[in-house]
């Protein structure tokens, strides 16, 4: 059953995201990455909303890419886990993907399936060590796919950057060079930039002499949050970065509550009223996607102004002060993160990220009209 609480898309935001990591590296074929619905926002919303501007699509999953095709979507699709076992493998074929390999069993995989591949990327291992095959195998893999036919319309090589959204972390300049030393000797793509690397402005592989065609992979920032993990109360956030939010989560105010001093507010009484004032009830609570952590304090827009959350998170309700707000009244919407309030500032506040908070919004939330 559909909820109060809704969603409202801007496809419109997504691609002057696009836009804006063109921007930051002029010049480099984007793959538009949609992986995990969309960051949340629907996987064929946002496929349709980038397809016309983007040079690829990437999900995570055969599945994913599959889904896709069957929607009548024809562009380059980028596979980022690569075929799980053989049948994933007839599938790339099948429906044109191109696959990222990044383990040895996967290359077994493509043997027992006993077809070729065309476009294949080599994901390798330079420091994040979560996927990728060491640097020192890199032409034994490369020889392997070679002898049995895969590549011939292009081998090609990324690698994930573990601290790009800290540029100065000394792990960057040895992932960099490691991933540069080691492809160096053979041809085909590169591609290093996530979206915090692209910011980092490492889209041409982090060196201006860094050679072969680099291919960037923004993710996050398409949907208007900025990378960083941890963000500092300084870092460009929204549209003070050029980002607009292409998700914006509003709920009703569904009651109001009179506060005298040192009234409590929700389960555990965890927030007592200093002074007199009101709490408003908002339709919106963790079975709807919200931080059932966050704390208060944390920022919700009502009527343009910022108010802070107040006591616990519940399953279908919040409560946030109204003091500053004294005409707020039942049935005003109040936006959770979206358009006025960047997604990350209220992810900082609960102690989380922009990217948890996009991913985990509840299927029962209703499309905005």
């Amino acid at each position: 059953m559909r909820r109060a609480a809704s969603i409202q898309l801007h496809p419109e935001a997504l691609r002057h995201n696009l836009a804006v990591a063109r921007g930051l590296a002029p010049d480099v074929p984007m793959w538009s990455v949609i992986k995990a619905e969309g960051y949340g926002h629907g996987l064929l919303w946002a496929a349709e909303a980038l397809a016309s501007e983007s040079d690829g699509l990437a999900v995570s999953q055969v599945g994913e890419a599959r889904a896709l095709r069957d929607a009548g979507f024809d562009g380059a699709l980028l596979v980022l886990q690569g075929p799980r076992d053989p049948s994933e493998v007839h599938a790339c074929t099948e429906f044109d993907l191109q696959p990222v390999l990044h383990d040895a069993a996967q290359l077994d995989h493509l043997e027992t399936a006993r077809v070729t591949l065309p476009i294949v990327w080599i994901k390798l291992n330079t420091g994040m060590n979560r996927l990728g095959f060491v640097p020192a195998e890199a032409a034994s893999v490369a020889r392997r796919l070679q002898v049995t036919g895969h590549g011939q319309g292009g081998l090609h090589w990324m690698t994930h950057m573990a601290c790009a959204d800290e540029p100065e972390h000394p792990q960057n300049a040895r992932q960099l060079d490691r991933f540069a030393t080691t492809v160096a000797e053979f041809s085909g793509r590169r591609s290093v930039a996530n979206s915090a690397a692209l910011f980092a402005g490492w889209g041409r592989g982090g060196t201006s002499d860094a050679p072969g065609e680099y291919w960037g992979r923004p993710g996050i920032m398409l949907y208007g949050a900025h990378p960083a993990s941890v963000p500092t109360e300084h870092l460009p956030e929204g549209p003070d970065s050029d980002l607009r939010p292409a998700m914006t989560v509003q709920a009703p105010i569904i009651a109001t509550q009179p506060l005298e001093s040192g009234s409590t507010v929700g389960y555990g009484a965890t927030w007592a009223a200093d002074v007199p004032g009101r709490a408003g009830i908002v339709a919106m609570g963790y079975a709807d996607g919200y931080p059932r952590h966050a704390p208060s304090g944390t920022p919700v827009l009502v009527k343009g102004a910022l108010c802070p959350l107040i006591g616990r998170v519940s399953m279908d309700m919040l409560a946030v002060d109204l003091s500053g707000v004294p005409d707020a009244q039942v049935g005003d919407p109040v936006t959770l993160w979206g358009e006025g309030l960047p997604v990350e500032r209220v992810a900082r506040a609960a102690g989380t990220i922009s990217y948890e908070l996009l991913t985990r919004v509840a299927d029962r939330l209703q499309p905005a009209r």
